[in-house]
């Protein structure tokens, strides 16, 4: 039986019974290929197929065995995996280096629903303010939130970075087929100023609503854009009255935003209980909300819950975040496979990816555990991708004959939002090619080496039926809580993200020097102190 690790104590990690066991059953498999292992099982399709609530998820494609699963869900056991999640839906401060409890699940709990964590119901906060949005996104589509013009908004800009950004621009893009065709929505996040410079001039001042989404109402990139798209608006407006009807902020920080000019009342509430990765699905969907509507958001919400539920319940030899995650970490801490594809076959979902970037590189791309401990294994893998069939014609060569294995997960759908002749049949048969040729590989013709495709090269088909805002949201949280398996497995904080914060603070002095030529700088390394002379005298 496995002793009781501590919670956050990973230095147990690769000396445990399990651990040892995969490390032996992976020199037993490391060799053995796809080929083989397919033919001595007929059944191993259905066997290593997990469908939950419409999506499906077809494992048998990657280098495992059943004996590998159960050796990683031991793993799992063993780190006590299930008490994590039942304390990150209980509500406890499972952020243990902010002190904070983890609630981006009670984002999306019913209405019936109540979760009373240190004395406040947080389902009934989170529910006064989407109702909240709702109503502004519906005074919004109905034409009654005027400008100061008193024409009614017709497009939104989201002004946000991170979270605050990637979130929503990504469902609006997957939610294409939900918008409303009377409204349009653009997603502003670079500093630079040539992001914002080239949306001013297509949007009407009299019509658009600036979206200004910040927790802190202090984030650099974002309040840059914000108090440019206000000087704008002001510019063009002819009077500071203009702001108020053409601002709306989403933040915790009262006091700045009426600062901004914002009218307090349209700020919608956020919490430092949901990291910005992790925000989608509150206020910060705002634009979203806007444009699909309370209902679809709804309904994403639903879709959400579903994979929460699921894996809050779902037994480990059949729960879909869990086995991904364990998965990964087969790959990433046996194979030594340092990066991840996701490799959607849905132009929708072509900024999902990016979306996931985010996800699990901020939470897992750690060397620290959550006790302060050096780690000596592989953590968070690189993720990556674009949509099919896009990649095909770029980095496919490199995925299937070249010299790193490559583990990929490919999402697919049985029916196109946009059906358009044989486009959906030809775009799924590429999906279905691809993960055929990546695991089984080509013989070449003899004396033809370079048209020899090996093989053996890993992959996973997730497959729903059309991708709905429901689906939307399963897919999404699938991906967070897999992160949050490989987190704890690992022993890391998965919810904090220190290894942003340098940067911001140095560009900050940085930023001050480069608005000087009193003295040259000297208190930087002498590379940044030659770059900053540099771009002094060539500005």
């Amino acid at each position: 039986m496995a002793r009781d690790l501590d919670p956050t104590d990973a230095s147990e990690l690769t000396t445990t019974d399990t651990w040892r066991a995969l490390a032996a059953h992976y020199d037993t498999l490391r060799d053995v290929h796809l080929r083989e292992l397919f033919a001595q099982d007929r059944g191993r399709a259905s066997r290593l197929t997990v469908e939950a609530d419409g999506l499906l998820v077809d494992f048998s494609k990657n280098r495992i065995t059943e004996q590998t699963l159960t050796l990683l869900i031991a793993l799992a056991r063993e780190r006590r995996l299930s008490s994590r999640i039942d304390a990150m839906f209980r509500g406890e401060a499972i952020n243990v280096t902010e002190n904070r409890p983890v609630l981006h699940t009670a984002l999306r709990l019913p209405r019936d629903r109540s979760l009373i964590v240190q004395g406040t119901d947080v389902a009934a906060e989170v529910h006064r303010v989407l109702e909240r949005a709702y109503r502004f996104a519906h005074d919004v589509r109905r034409g009654n939130w005027l400008g100061y013009s008193d024409r009614p908004v017709r497009t939104v800009v989201n002004l946000g970075i991170g979270g605050s950004d990637l979130g929503p621009a990504m469902a609006y893009d997957a939610l294409a087929a939900y918008r409303d065709a009377g409204l349009e929505c653009h997603f502003v996040s670079n500093i630079d100023g040539a992001d914002i410079a080239g949306l001013l001039p297509r949007v009407d001042p009299e019509t658009t609503l600036f979206v200004v989404a910040s927790k802190t109402f202090t984030t650099l990139e974002t309040l840059t854009n914000a108090r440019t798209a206000r000087a704008w608006l002001v510019e063009r407006a002819g009077s500071e009255r203009a702001v108020p009807r053409h601002f709306v902020a989403l933040s915790t920080n009262g006091a700045e935003v009426a600062q901004f000019g914002i009218d307090p009342t349209n700020m919608f509430d956020l919490w430092d209980w949901v990291g910005g990765r992790y925000s989608l699905d509150s206020a910060i969907g705002l634009s979203l909300m806007i444009a699909i509507g309370p209902d679809h958001f709804e309904a994403m919400l639903a879709g959400f819950h579903a994979m929460d539920e699921h894996f809050r319940t779902a037994p480990f030899e059949r729960n879909l975040p869990v086995l991904l995650g364990l998965i990964g970490i087969w790959y990433g801490n046996f194979f030594g496979t340092q990066t991840h594809a996701v490799l959607p076959y849905a132009q929708e979902l072509h900024r999902f990816p990016a979306y996931l970037q985010q996800l699990d590189m901020e939470s897992n791309g750690k060397s620290v555990t959550a006790d302060g401990s050096a780690v000596t294994y592989a953590t968070g893998p690189v993720v990556w991708g674009t949509s099919g069939t896009n990649g095909q014609h770029a980095y496919f060569q490199l995925l299937h004959q070249g010299t790193r294995l490559i583990p990929a997960d490919f999402i697919g759908f049985a029916r196109s939002n946009f059906p358009l002749g044989d486009h959906h049949d030809l775009l799924t048969a590429n999906l279905f090619a691809q993960t055929e040729a990546l695991a089984f590989g080509h013989d070449g013709p003899e004396g033809e080496p370079f048209r020899l495709f090996e093989g053996n090269r890993p992959s996973s088909t997730l497959l729903a039926g059309q991708l709905t805002p429901f689906v939307l949201g399963q897919l999404v949280a699938l991906y967070e809580h897999k992160v949050f398996t490989q987190g704890w497995i690992w022993g890391l904080n998965s919810f904090d993200q220190w290894g942003v914060e340098l940067g911001k603070v140095l560009a900050g002095r940085i930023a001050a020097e480069l608005q000087t030529d009193s003295e040259p700088p000297s208190s930087h390394d002498s590379s940044t102190n030659e770059l900053i002379n540099w771009y002094r005298r060539h500005r």
